[in-house]
């Protein structure tokens, strides 16, 4: 049997009222948009502190931003979505857990837990980049500031933190496109994201290579967006001495 291609299945009706398939894609898409970007704001903040507490002088906040990266690090994350999904709402108090199985539509719960769960995963791995680039500046500036009586708060916000920031924009910039590629993973704990909407539509019409081959394109397009957004701040934050000079 020949394969009957449609390059615009995407503007085929659903049956579904006056929906097409591309508005699944653009829910799916912006679903997407917002699981990667709640991640991200989770794994950045998060990412930043435990940074700061495996470079500060106390062993015990060494010993637990250690403990947080090398549990998230070697626990797949897959398991750890299905443990924020499956598990966790299951150990809530009631009120809460009622309002959680049945207050919130099924793809805001899930959409939450995997945001969580992807946000807590990639945290480590920046913690591990904030970690190396605070390392990496001459420890004379770190001294410099306490002798001139700045406390530890000041010496983190207003001499280190912004130079290893600059320092760490490269490796961030991987770790940004990881964030919103590993959101299509929510699709498995049932998100309607762009993955979830791909293969509902390849299901529906069985064009499948023009449905993958589309929303590759858009992955590619979101990223490469993403690597030229991180490549200006490279540019406009590059700290002269510290970070490879560009041409």
């Amino acid at each position: 049997m020949g394969y009957s291609w449609n390059w615009g299945v995407l503007f085929d009706p659903t049956g579904l009222g006056d929906q097409l398939y591309l508005h699944w894609v653009l829910s799916g898409l912006g679903w997407l948009f917002v699981i990667g970007t709640v991640a991200w704001v989770i794994a950045l903040a998060l990412g930043t502190v435990l940074g700061i507490m495996r470079t500060l002088p106390s062993k015990n906040a060494q010993r637990v931003a250690t403990a947080y990266v090398t549990l998230f690090r070697n626990v797949p994350l897959l398991i750890q979505l299905f443990i924020w999904y499956y598990v966790v709402p299951g150990f809530l108090p009631e009120s809460v857990r009622q309002w959680w199985f049945f207050g919130l539509a099924p793809n805001t719960s899930a959409m939450i837990s995997a945001s969580i769960g992807l946000g807590l995963f990639t945290a480590a791995r920046i913690c591990e980049q904030v970690r190396t680039g605070i390392q990496s500046l001459p420890r004379g500036q770190g001294n410099a500031a306490y002798a001139l009586g700045f406390s530890t708060a000041q010496v983190y916000r207003q001499v280190l933190l912004p130079q290893a920031f600059r320092v760490i924009l490269p490796p961030l910039s991987s770790e940004l496109t990881n964030c919103f590629k590993n959101a299509s993973v929510a699709s498995l704990v049932g998100v309607a994201e762009l993955i979830s909407q791909t293969k509902t539509i390849a299901e529906y019409t069985q064009n499948n290579f023009e449905i993958y081959t589309y929303a590759t394109l858009i992955y590619l397009v979101i990223n490469m967006g993403l690597i030229v957004f991180m490549n200006f701040l490279e540019r406009r934050f590059r700290v002269p001495g510290l970070m490879a000079e560009g041409k």
